[in-house]
C-alpha cells in the first residue's frame, strides 16, 4: 500500500523534509547559543567591577571600542573645535539635547565628546579655550538601532542625529574617532549624560527575541515532520478507498458524465 512512497513525485517530498529539519534545528541551535553568550556577557558584566571606577588610560590603548573598554575612563589632551546638538535625548525622563562638543587632538583627528545634556530650547555653553585635558568614559559609535538616535535625517544646521564617525565627517573637514566619550561631570547648566551598558551585553528585548526564535524554529521542524505524516496518511486513504471502490475511477467519472449528457435530437428541415 505504501508503494507510493517510492514514486517521483513523494522522493522529491522526502528530499525537502530531510533538508528541512537539519536547518530548522540548526537555526533553533544557532539562536539558542545566541541568547546563553548574552546570558553569559550579562553574568559577567554584574560580577565585573565597574569600568568607570578604573584607572583612565590613553584612549589609543582602548580603542576599537568592544564590550571589555565600553565604559572604561579614557584620556586625551586636544583642543575644542565645532560643537553640535544632538535632540531628542532623553535624561533623567526629560527630553532635551546632548552637548556634542569635537575635541581635536596633535595627531589632527578629532574625538566627539558629549559634555552634557540640556533640556529643550536652551542655550548650549561654549566649550572651554584652549588646549585642555579631557577624560570621559568610552562609547561605541551609535548606529541606527541605537536609543535615541534620529536616523531620517532632516535636521537643522548645528545639530546631528547620531553620534558616529560616518554621521560627522561629513560635517566636519577633518577625520573623526569611531568613538566617542561622555564626560562624567558637566558645566553648569548641564547635566552629565550617563554611559550605557555596551550593546549585546545584557538581557534585553532582543536577547529574549533570540530565546523566541529558537522555539520558532524547533516548532517549524516538528511542524515538517507533522505534515509529512499527515500527507503520507492522506495519501493511502486516499488508495484505500479506491481500492474499496468508495472512491470513483476518473475514467468511469468522464464516462457517467458522458452518458447523463442529453444529445439533442436533429432538427427537421423546413418546409419549403
Amino acid at each position: 500500500m505504501y508503494r507510493f512512497l517510492l514514486t517521483p513525485r513523494w522522493w522529491g517530498i522526502h528530499v525537502f523534509v530531510l533538508l528541512a529539519i537539519p536547518v530548522c534545528i540548526f537555526m533553533g541551535s544557532w539562536q539558542l547559543g545566541r541568547f546563553e553568550d548574552r546570558v553569559q556577557s550579562h553574568n559577567a558584566a554584574e560580577k565585573a567591577p565597574d569600568p568607570a571606577t578604573r584607572k583612565a588610560e590613553p584612549l589609543a590603548s582602548l580603542l576599537p571600542v568592544d564590550q571589555r573598554t565600553s565604559g572604561r575612563p579614557a584620556a586625551v589632551r586636544g583642543r575644542y573645535a565645532e560643537q553640535f546638538l544632538v535632540p531628542g535625548r532623553e535624561v533623567d525622563g526629560k527630553t532635551g539635547s546632548y552637548v556634542l562638543t569635537l575635541l581635536r587632538t596633535d595627531g589632527g583627528k578629532a574625538l566627539p565628546v558629549v559634555r552634557g545634556w540640556i533640556p529643550k530650547g536652551t542655550k548650549a555653553p561654549a566649550p572651554p579655550a584652549g588646549e585642555v585635558s579631557v577624560t570621559g568614559e568610552l562609547q561605541a559609535s551609535e548606529n541606527a538601532g541605537s536609543d535615541g538616535v534620529n536616523a531620517a535625517g532632516g535636521l537643522p544646521p548645528g545639530q546631528v542625529g547620531m553620534i558616529s564617525a560616518a554621521a560627522l565627517v561629513n560635517l566636519v573637514p577633518y577625520p573623526v574617532y569611531d568613538a566617542w566619550v561622555t564626560l562624567p561631570s558637566a558645566d553648569a547648566g548641564m547635566t552629565p549624560v550617563p554611559a550605557a551598558a555596551p550593546q549585546n551585553s545584557g538581557l534585553d528585548l532582543k536577547a529574549f527575541q533570540n530565546l523566541g526564535y529558537t522555539g520558532e524554529w524547533f516548532v517549524f521542524a516538528g511542524f515538517v515532520v507533522f505534515m509529512w505524516f499527515r500527507l503520507v496518511r492522506r495519501e493511502a486513504e486516499a488508495l484505500e478507498d479506491a481500492e474499496l471502490g468508495l472512491a470513483p475511477e476518473p475514467d468511469a467519472t468522464a464516462a457517467d458524465t458522458t452518458a447523463d449528457t442529453p444529445t439533442e435530437a436533429p432538427s427537421a428541415p423546413l418546409p419549403g
